[in-house]
């Protein structure tokens, strides 16, 4: 039993951590991408184990990581985007009415 609280507590303080990162470093696009991607990987670990501890198969948990994927890749494109017009990922460089 003690094990198997380990193995949820563990994904959740991942989470907790990503979302930390998401909010505090906020100073380069590329950080809030890496946290976002953690924040992902570790709601699909939770997933992943919560759905094999009930026995259910992991169609839904193949699909979200496929969405994940595919957030990823839009973040990259986004990123590239950004580097392009501006030449860097600062936030502080860019205004937000500015396109």
């Amino acid at each position: 039993m003690l094990i198997l609280s380990v193995y949820y507590f563990v994904p959740l303080i991942s989470v907790s951590c990503g979302l930390w990162v998401f909010v505090s470093k906020r100073k380069h696009l590329l950080n809030t991408l890496l946290s976002l991607e953690f924040i992902m990987l570790s709601v699909f670990w939770f997933m992943s184990i919560h759905l094999s501890n009930l026995g259910h198969e992991g169609y839904f948990v193949l699909f979200f990581l496929t969405l994940a994927a595919c957030e990823g890749a839009l973040g990259l494109a986004l990123l590239v985007s950004v580097v392009r017009t501006h030449g860097n990922d600062c936030f502080s460089s860019f205004g937000v009415l500015q396109c």
